[in-house]
């Protein structure tokens, strides 16, 4: 069941691979993300010391959390994949040049899942051109409904 999507990734960059990671959250973040108050819009994945963190990801706190913490809504999160998939990422992107976006969050399972994508960023040109050939699917759609 997906939560939240992150739409602009597609249009910004080729995704040629997908990753489902865990998140490492705090229990008011996970209450929140129920409540679906999440936003992936700035969010982006780097990979430091090894390991695999979300940045700014907006999690809004609910007004009903407890009193004894102070939620931060946009601190950093780790992401758990394995460790061969880990190493897989830091070649990828170290060398390939390669970005990680948050492209979709859901639930599987009862957990929280984010999955990642491996994709190299578009230039101004390729934008223009898929938004031309999504026009033109959707005309030729349109006008195949039109002739039945």
């Amino acid at each position: 069941m997906s939560i939240v999507d992150n739409r602009k990734a597609f249009h910004d960059y080729f995704i040629e691979e997908k990753y489902e990671a865990g998140l490492a959250l705090e229990g008011w973040e996970v209450k929140a993300i129920r409540a679906g108050r999440v936003q992936l819009k700035e969010a982006y994945v780097v990979v430091r010391n090894a390991a695999v963190w979300l940045i700014g990801c907006h999690i809004s706190p609910l007004t009903t959390a407890s009193t004894h913490i102070h939620p931060d809504p946009t601190r950093s999160r780790k992401l758990l994949l394995h460790a061969g998939e880990i190493s897989k990422l830091i070649g990828k992107v170290e060398r390939a040049g390669y970005t990680l976006i948050p492209l979709e969050m859901h639930f599987s399972k009862g957990r929280v899942k984010l999955e990642i994508g491996l994709g190299k960023g578009k230039k101004q040109f390729d934008k223009r051109a898929t938004e031309k050939d999504r026009d033109w699917q959707r005309e030729k759609a349109r006008l195949m409904r039109h002739e039945a």
